[in-house]
């Protein structure tokens, strides 16, 4: 069995988040990382391939696409048991939209060859769109099992849970397929000493768009379907209003503020 997972780097959102002159996300000069719900992809296909009757027979590889620091996520998936990597690089995908990324990815997949399950989380930190998993489904022409808090497998078949607001499905499906996961699906482990020496040995590819035979004119932020107009720094943050409760009129004066603000 072949898993391809996904993983994204993402500006870390504890450092101060900048735009390029464009309005696209800074991904160079602002520390980036491994997306937190990744990880929880880069765990359900480890899961896969221990769980697996033959687990010396399952590959997992850890696909993205991004600029050169993007690199980095793909090692912490190393880290955590990745087997290999796979890195789409290239100037012109910078501003690229869902759509366009979609079409990279599957490109890229169908260039690494027979895969029977591509894992993605349910959204990036940095977009929370959650479309690109049913996108390279579409583009694969493969089922998508898609948002699973559960995941259970045996062979080439498939069950997931799926929570909503108001029920529980209960979802099947044969492989090769496209699965996303959620972050209720168990905690990520953490990469061990061994796994991160490990990792330095362990094979990463380059890929342009020339080797993907993607157009540079179908990515990027000239192809994008959508586009951001502007951004501003949020404002400061003001000094809070504080009641001094002397004669009992604490909670009046409460109630009166939550409802100017209405929060009542």
């Amino acid at each position: 069995m072949n898993i391809v997972v996904c993983v994204k780097y993402v500006p870390d959102a504890t450092a101060d988040q900048a735009f390029e002159s464009d309005n696209t996300v800074d991904r160079v000069g602002v520390p980036g990382l491994l997306s937190e719900l990744d990880e929880y992809a880069v765990e359900q296909a480890l899961q896969l391939k221990e769980k697996n009757e033959a687990p010396d027979s399952v590959t997992v590889t850890a696909l993205s696409i991004g600029p050169e620091a993007a690199a980095d996520a793909i090692r912490k998936a190393l880290q955590m048991g990745a087997d290999s990597g796979v890195h789409v690089v290239d100037d012109a995908i910078a501003g690229s939209d869902a759509l366009a990324t979609s079409k990279v990815l599957a490109a890229a997949i169908n260039k690494i060859g027979s895969v029977d399950v591509i894992v993605c989380g349910m959204a990036s930190t940095d977009g929370g769109m959650s479309v690109v998993p049913a996108m390279l489904a579409e583009r694969l022409d493969l089922p998508q099992v898609t948002f699973a808090s559960v995941v259970e497998s045996q062979g080439d078949q498939f069950r997931i849970k799926r929570d909503g607001d108001t029920a529980t499905e209960i979802i099947g499906a044969t492989a090769p397929l496209v699965l996303s996961v959620t972050d209720q699906t168990g905690e990520a482990r953490y990469p061990s000493f061994k796994g991160i020496m490990a990792a330095k040995k362990k094979p990463l590819e380059s890929y342009s768009l020339g080797d993907l035979g993607v157009d540079a004119g179908e990515v990027g932020l000239s192809a994008a379907w959508t586009a951001v107009d502007n951004t501003e720094a949020r404002p400061p943050r003001t000094a809070g209003t504080i009641v001094t409760d002397e004669d009992g009129s604490g909670a009046t004066a409460l109630t009166e503020f939550l409802a100017s603000k209405k929060f009542i």
